[in-house]
């Protein structure tokens, strides 16, 4: 009996001191997640675990970063592209394999191997007959750092979608857009594929420099154009929470214009792909006329008229003059038309940021004109009217209505 009584005593006086005692590696865990337990019952501190609105947001950053990561680099091949362009290096690649080509020449006789091929071509026939190899090495290395540079844009959209496909980070209505991304690159480089062949075909009827069609240039920057805005939109829809704007007529119309003003800014960045095509920029080397007159005897010198649009340099260059100034005009009304409306301070700085990014742009053109198109000064242009567009994405980005 004794024994017995002095058992009792004890496991009564460890059943009090059993919740400081026994910590079991649950109890333990459970505390260091800000759970604890009463009653032998486990009660969760809800305020302190992530909601699903939380993951949501977490995940909407990451995606965004990635998407606007992905823009970046898009950026970087039309920068690369147009310098390309510039240098007529776009030809000196005369065969196209997604993995064959990704090593480069690196013995001598590697070099006369695509060297010979090249010197079947009509550029080598008719334009550069006297290149060295040095001379050569430097164009395909051109084309090649371009095409590899491409490579890595579809490398950087499609392993980050198995990834994130896979972990779950899509919602439903995100997964055909994301989709939708990866086979407009795969169009892309296909597309490129497609304007390179043009350049390499004899043409008999004609003396003319061996260039690339313009119409498959203009296709191929934009698409390229497309891809990158449509990235950075959806990245920045994602990143930046929408912005807090009471609705009113003046931020209606606002909205309209800021659209419209995006869309001029686009057709004017696609009209340069012709001015390109077609080095028009080297037709009339003057401003703000065309040499003596502000429009030119030869304006429509081609029939049918609307050839003209298209295939006639003083044409293409008047048109994209015309689409300049028509362009700075819309974001010049866009930016005094926002003061008129009571905006956060984002989307004033937003707006600011193309309004003088648009009369840096057309200072540019200018002084490409006048100086006869030089490589760095058309480069810089080229990559500034990209700038334009991002800043135009940024604005109409800012000013998204909110779903409600």
């Amino acid at each position: 009996m004794a024994v017995c009584q002095s058992w009792i005593n004890v496991t009564g006086v460890m059943s009090l001191l059993s919740p400081c005692r026994q910590r079991t590696p649950l109890r333990q865990w459970l505390l260091k997640r800000g759970q604890t337990t009463e009653g032998g019952h486990v009660s969760v501190r809800t305020a302190s675990m992530p909601s699903a609105a939380s993951d949501r947001v977490l995940s909407d950053r990451v995606l965004g970063r990635w998407l606007v990561g992905c823009s970046g680099l898009v950026l970087g091949a039309v920068v690369l592209g147009g310098v390309t362009r510039l240098t007529e290096s776009g030809l000196s690649m005369v065969d196209w394999h997604l993995v064959k080509e990704m090593k480069p020449p690196r013995t001598e006789a590697e070099w006369e191997d695509e060297f010979s091929k090249y010197k079947q071509f009509p550029e080598f026939k008719i334009l550069n007959h006297d290149m060295t190899l040095t001379e050569f090495k430097f164009i395909f290395y051109m084309e090649w750092g371009h095409r590899m540079w491409g490579r890595l844009v579809g490398l950087a959209y499609i392993l980050p979608t198995v990834y994130f496909w896979k972990r779950g980070y899509f919602s439903r209505s995100m997964k055909p857009r994301v989709l939708g991304l990866c086979g407009f690159v795969f169009f892309q480089g296909l597309l490129g594929w497609y304007m390179v062949k043009s350049g390499l075909e004899e043409k008999t009827e004609s003396y003319d420099i061996p260039r690339v069609s313009q119409y498959r240039l203009a296709a191929h920057l934009g698409s390229a154009l497309l891809l990158y805005c449509s990235s950075l939109w959806m990245g920045l829809t994602l990143m930046l929470p929408a912005s807090k704007i009471p609705d009113s007529r003046n931020l209606l119309q606002l909205r309209r214009f800021a659209k419209a003003t995006g869309g001029l800014v686009f057709l004017t960045a696609l009209s340069g792909a012709f001015v390109a095509g077609l080095d028009a920029g080297l037709v009339y080397n003057s401003f703000p006329k065309m040499g003596e007159c502000w429009i030119p005897d030869d304006l429509l010198a081609f029939s049918p008229t609307i050839k003209n649009v298209f295939e006639n340099p003083t044409t293409v260059q008047f048109d994209h003059r015309i689409l300049g100034i028509a362009s700075l005009s819309a974001i010049t009304g866009l930016y005094l038309f926002s003061r008129r409306v009571h905006l956060p301070r984002r989307v004033k700085i937003a707006i600011g940021c193309l309004t003088a990014m648009a009369y840096t742009q057309v200072a540019l053109g200018i002084s490409t004109l006048l100086l006869y198109v030089p490589t760095p000064l058309a480069a810089t242009h080229q990559s500034g009217s990209v700038a334009l567009l991002t800043f135009a994405i940024w604005v109409l980005a800012e000013l998204r209505k909110v779903v409600k």
